[in-house]
């Protein structure tokens, strides 16, 4: 029976691709490489013809799961709803685990990103918070506090 080994990574599509690395760079992650992509694989893969994309691969500094950033440069890209409820249908967050919640939050904050709600305690164990970042995508930060 066939089965999944492991959790690879989670693929982003954005428009301004330097500026969402270097938040996500910001955070902890570390770029694993940079390198446009196109010709039938993609084509087939994604379906959609003629495509050419930009993406950088970022993992955690553990070599856990990684976040591909994608950014195309044909077709062009549609925009989606970058103000986004954590209740609206898709990918609403990707989550990390940072060891010190209100010093991120308050370095995302004095690079004009802001808490899409406040900072909550889960039974004094975890305190998290939703932070939206560039281009509207919402990354959870959680820190183990119990």
């Amino acid at each position: 029976m066939s089965r999944i080994i492991r959790f690879d990574h989670v693929g982003v599509t954005v428009q301004d691709l330097d500026q969402v690395a270097a938040f996500f760079v910001g955070l902890g992650l570390e770029i694993e490489g940079r390198a446009f992509v196109e010709g039938e694989f993609i084509d087939t893969v994604i379906a959609i013809p003629d495509s050419r994309t930009e993406i950088v691969m970022l993992r955690t500094p553990d070599g856990g799961t990684g976040v591909e950033l994608s950014s195309f440069v044909r077709p062009d890209p549609e925009r989606g709803s970058p103000a986004a409820a954590a209740n609206e249908l898709g990918l609403r967050s990707l989550s990390f685990e940072v060891d010190d919640l209100q010093a991120q939050v308050d370095r995302l904050a004095a690079e004009g990103y802001g808490l899409v709600g406040g900072i909550g305690e889960y039974e004094g164990v975890w305190r998290m918070a939703y932070v939206r970042g560039p281009e509207g995508i919402i990354v959870a930060l959680a820190e183990r506090i119990g």
